[in-house]
């Protein structure tokens, strides 16, 4: 387990688990991520608490956050994401103290991962929201008013193609089978048809 006490090994592991955590917040569900997230972070932690802490730097770190969350928020302004990417490196930098060098993290390591860190999840955060954001392609408020053929019968049920999908129908009067309907309703997924 000495090894987990060199900080740049600490480092990795840390960011690599607040990485999956991430992810597994934005995609729950696998499982796979969520316990690889908390092996790491166990391991990151066990180096964490038994190596010194420059607690200013984990301000710095946990400061670096709020300018992501601004870069993601406005895309257009791509200076947060240049403040929250030079708070990570410098936080990284400085996080451990060691009695011989000033910086026990490698710069050249933390600048890496700061970079691959912060460009990935501000591309999956952006993509995420704009995921959110986006209107259904497929609403089913516009199948009122459309036409299309009987696919059999329809009386009390029934099924009938309209905008190229088949779906369950209804009518308060019979319908032949290859007969023109139109969509006058629905009532879940199931719509309610008339003669056309």
């Amino acid at each position: 387990m000495d090894f987990l006490l060199n900080p740049n090994v600490a480092y990795f592991l840390l960011v690599s688990g607040f990485l999956l955590a991430m992810l597994a917040l934005l995609a729950p569900g696998t499982g796979f991520v969520e316990v690889a997230a908390v092996f790491l972070l166990a391991m990151a932690g066990y180096g964490v608490f038994n190596l010194p802490l420059n607690l200013w730097a984990l301000v710095i770190l946990i400061l670096g956050v709020f300018p992501f969350i601004l870069a993601v928020r406005q895309s257009r302004r791509l200076i947060f994401l240049a403040v929250s990417m030079a708070a990570l490196v410098v936080g990284s930098v400085f996080l451990f103290r060691s009695e011989d060098e000033v910086m026990a993290v490698d710069p050249l390591l933390a600048v890496t991962v700061s970079i691959l860190v912060v460009g990935f999840l501000w591309l999956i955060v952006r993509k995420a929201l704009e995921a959110i954001a986006r209107v259904p392609d497929h609403s089913l408020e516009r199948l009122t008013g459309m036409t299309g053929m009987a696919e059999s019968d329809v009386f009390r049920e029934g099924t009938v193609s309209v905008g190229g999908e088949q779906w369950s129908a209804r009518s308060e009067t019979f319908i032949p089978a290859g007969s023109q309907v139109r969509v006058v309703g629905r009532e879940g997924l199931v719509v309610i048809v008339e003669a056309a």
